[in-house]
């Protein structure tokens, strides 16, 4: 009699069943508010449906499900300041500029998506980059500001195009 190894939906059943209510009791605890850990929980095992490899190979389920969930917490932490800095700016502006709903989540998730573009850049250089695109500023602005040359502000800026480059390449490494 030979037995066939599970199918993805029959080990992500098991996942979900054996530890759904471990995950989100440990997310409400953590997080105050039993809709937000609702929501966190449903996104942890969504994600680790979508990686299904992940899901064959997974030796600790709650170290995983752990891991996972610190992640998307980062994450949506790191969204919302952004969000924060945004709406900030633009109240900066005034009633000048009132940008739609449509017009801020775009931003947001631009910003954001730059973000974690420039995560495993060196400080330097995503300073200097985040100076000349975002603010605008010239090099020797940036080197005065950084303390350095000229020539190593162009240093920086040419590490940091070519680490964008290389994290667009991958759209995975940048999906999080």
């Amino acid at each position: 009699m030979s037995s066939t190894p599970p199918s993805i939906t029959q080990r992500m059943t098991a996942l979900y069943s054996d530890h759904h209510g471990w995950l989100f009791a440990w997310l409400r605890k953590k997080l105050g508010c039993p809709h937000e850990a609702a929501d966190l929980a449903q996104d942890t095992f969504m994600r680790i449906l979508n990686s299904r490899d992940a899901l064959l190979q997974m030796q600790e389920p709650r170290a995983y499900l752990t891991t996972t969930a610190k992640h998307l917490l980062l994450n949506q932490a790191r969204r919302r300041a952004i969000e924060e800095a945004y709406l900030a700016g633009v109240m900066a502006l005034g009633e000048q500029y009132a940008p739609s709903a449509e017009q801020v989540r775009a931003a947001v998730e631009a910003l954001e998506q730059i973000s974690l573009v420039l995560q495993g850049l060196a400080h330097k250089p995503r300073q200097a980059f985040l100076m000349r695109y975002l603010d605008g500023m010239a090099h020797a602005e940036i080197a005065a500001q950084l303390q350095v040359s000229t020539k190593m502000v162009q240093k920086y800026l040419v590490q940091a195009l070519l680490h964008c480059h290389a994290a667009l390449a991958e759209p995975a490494k940048v999906a999080g």
